[in-house]
């Protein structure tokens, strides 16, 4: 009986002790929850609220652009600018009037009312009138049909506009400057996306304005004033279409590729390259956003700001131009084009372009392209230099060095050949002749004196025909079109030539039809058709001893340095890239090289180039572009001009296009004038850099010349 009591008490002790460990928890409980509530509530209220990180992010400079000596190009012009980033979920209609009628005082979106008129339409006025009163908007709502109410949101507020009358719109007073003002704020508010900034001004803001807008910031909600950039070109248009262009922050990223530049992290209205180097290099010029991020509550507001990525300008590119020879390179080939057509306008009605492209052989650098182009119309002469890169012309007897590597590489041919160059007739076509019948002639004497006889030979042994005199080619074999273009390709000629540009045409390819007559025709190159810049290629791959390089414009890349007088470090340095090599034995384009070699000195060209003193070797063509004008076939010559130098030490090539020229034979001289005088343009500005870059290095030594020269002259 005593110790049942005994475990009673201690029963009963163990209670009280658990229930005063109890009472303890909950009392620590209710003071924690206490303090939280007195001491700490606002805070924990506003950790609350916080529901969401969101990110956008601020343009940086894009990277400059440089030519070969280190002029700059391509420069970027601080501009100030007004944005406008709306919260997340955005500002409701009058919040966007409230900023808009404020920003009005500041800002002016227009310089007079004729372009504020301009710029605000009936339909800005009609949406501005619906949305800045809740009894407009009733008023309308009232006018709508029981099939109107039916209709999708879209078509719905369509019909919505359709409603309001002038008489609706009209009753706020649009004489007022200011009320047009604060619609064409509106309207670009409007256009902005969530968290994204949205250029409302950036072109001729005023001090001013900048300054106003401020110093005012904390009336404008969402509203910035910041620095932007515009492009700005001090060698004005040269050069201008291989840049390219930017988009303006109205076009923003382009819409038929959104997802892949919304992916890249840009926003909507970022600029971004759409053309040309802008383009190419668009992921090297564009930088490093800076990232900000925004902490927001729920109700949309911004409660937080930080930055988590540091902004980083675009790497800047030095390209392979000289702008010395490429402002040459423009005035050689206008000139030349505009005396040749005044010399005989009617003969020359149809001629309009003239199209140059410069490499260097060795290494696939572009040294020029250009093209200038006749505006019939306007009677104006225009650089489009695009034309090299992306139109294609029919040849002529400039590829037939093409025609006889193919005739070595497929053994139909070999060194010293010999052929006879007389007429030949198939049956159902025109005689198809030299330019003289030149009688027994090998490949070498072929080149020279530019036998089409020799390469239709070359064309109907491929295709393993029997001809005879007006009847049909026998055993035509049908694989021999795709056998010569085969070989073809392997220089560049009706493929791409890989040129760092974002697009590039590769030309004409006419039918693999069995036609042995047309198969001649390709084979003097008067049937597939080039650009400019695949001839410059193809003589390239002939001078270097057959390798075909890929041409390029940009020579390096460098981090930007914030000095626009100083390269950065080089990120990357463009090497020759080799496409392919023409698989044969050397002596065999030794040998077409001797040939274009002749032909500058003793063949079709020698009246030209015989005393050129840059030992230059060419190739010259002349191709019959026939069409129809109304029905009425009119005559034309594409004039071509293929050509390397030195010729044991080719530095340059180039290849020049005159299409449509007047049918005569003294009709063929433009391309050889600017031949000439591109060579000698690039090697005269080649010289004096060089003695500019030796006066430089050696200043005393010129002193001292100088004062040896007083001496002589006293």
């Amino acid at each position: 009986m005593a110790k049942k009591k005994k475990k009673r008490a201690q029963t009963a002790m163990r209670l009280n002790i658990m229930f005063l460990f109890v009472f303890l928890l909950f009392s620590l409980l209710i003071l924690q929850l206490g303090v939280v509530q007195i001491l700490n509530g606002e805070e924990a209220r506003e950790r609350l609220n916080e529901t969401e990180n969101a990110k956008t992010s601020i343009a940086v400079p894009r990277g400059l652009m440089y030519d070969a000596d280190g002029e700059l190009v391509v420069d970027n012009e601080p501009v100030r600018s007004i944005t406008y980033t709306p919260p997340k979920n955005g500002d409701s209609h009058l919040a966007k009037i409230s900023i808009a009628e404020k920003l009005a005082t500041m800002v002016m979106m227009a310089e007079d009312e004729e372009g504020l008129n301009e710029i605000v339409n009936e339909r800005d006025k009609k949406e501005f009138w619906y949305v800045s009163n809740e009894k407009n908007r009733e008023q309308i709502e009232e006018r709508l049909t029981e099939e109107d109410n039916e209709l999708e949101a879209g078509d719905l507020y369509q019909r919505q506009l359709d409603l309001i009358t002038p008489e609706d719109y009209n009753s706020l007073d649009w004489s007022d400057p200011y009320q047009l003002n604060v619609v064409a704020i509106k309207k670009e508010l409007d256009q902005a996306i969530e968290l994204s900034p949205h250029v409302i001004k950036n072109e001729e803001v005023t001090e001013e304005e900048y300054a106003q807008v401020s110093e005012h910031l904390n009336l404008l909600p969402g509203i910035d004033a910041k620095i932007d950039w515009n492009r700005v070109y001090p060698f004005d248009d040269t050069f201008r279409t291989f840049i390219g262009n930017i988009t303006d922050a109205d076009q923003g990223i382009p819409r038929d590729n959104q997802d892949y530049y919304l992916n890249l992290g840009y926003s909507w209205n970022d600029r971004v390259g759409e053309s040309g180097l802008e383009q190419q290099y668009e992921d090297v010029l564009r930088g490093q956003k800076e990232v900000i991020q925004y902490t927001i509550n729920n109700d949309g507001e911004i409660v937080g700001t930080s930055t988590v990525q540091a902004g980083k300008a675009g790497n800047d590119l030095v390209l392979t131009i000289d702008m010395d020879f490429q402002q040459a390179l423009d005035e050689i080939v206008k000139d030349e084009l505009e005396k040749y057509i005044a010399q005989d306008p009617y003969r020359n009605r149809h001629m309009e372009d003239a199209l140059v492209a410069v490499l260097d052989p060795q290494t696939g650098a572009v040294l020029g392209m250009t093209a200038a182009h006749y505006n019939r119309d306007e009677n104006t002469f225009e650089n489009q230099p695009h034309r090299v890169v992306y139109d294609a012309h029919i040849p002529g007897s400039s590829v037939k060095g093409a025609t006889v590597l193919t005739g070595y590489e497929t053994g139909v041919i070999d060194i010293g050949t010999v052929l006879n160059d007389r007429p030949i007739k198939i049956a159902g076509t025109p005689i198809k002749k030299s330019w003289r019948n030149f009688g027994l002639i090998n490949d070498l004497k072929a080149l020279e004196q530019s036998s089409n006889v020799y390469m239709f030979e070359i064309a109907m042994r491929i295709a393993t025909a029997v001809y005879n005199y007006n009847e049909p080619l026998r055993s035509f074999d049908q694989s021999s079109f795709q056998t010569m273009r085969n070989h073809f390709q392997q220089f560049g000629l009706g493929s791409k030539t890989g040129i760092d540009l974002p697009f590039e045409a590769t030309g004409y390819v006419g039918s693999n039809i069995i036609d042995g007559g047309l198969l001649l025709d390709y084979a003097i190159g008067q049937y597939d058709t080039y650009t400019t810049l695949q001839m410059a290629q193809y003589v390239s791959t002939i001078a270097n001893d057959g390798y075909r390089l890929a041409p390029y414009i940009v020579k390096e890349e460098h981090s930007a340095n914030g000095d626009k007088t100083t390269l950065g470090p080089v990120v990357t340095s463009t090497t020759p890239n080799v496409l392919n090599r023409i698989d044969m034995d050397e002596r065999y384009i030794d040998r077409v090289q001797q040939g274009f070699r002749l032909a500058a000195t003793q063949g079709t060209g020698r009246g030209h180039w015989a005393n050129n003193p840059y030992d230059v070797a060419i190739k010259t063509g002349t191709a019959q572009n026939y069409f129809y004008v109304d029905g009425e076939e009119q005559r034309t010559n594409n004039l071509t001009l293929v050509g390397y130098a030195p010729y044991d030490e080719p530095e340059v090539a180039f290849a020049i296009i005159i299409p449509k020229t007047g049918v005569g034979n003294d009709q063929n001289g433009i391309h050889h004038n600017i031949g000439n005088r591109l060579i000698e343009a690039y090697f005269d500005i080649k010289e004096e850099k060089a003695e500019e870059q030796q006066s430089n290095t050696n200043p005393s030594n010129n002193e001292e010349v100088n004062e040896d020269s007083l001496d002589e002259e006293e």
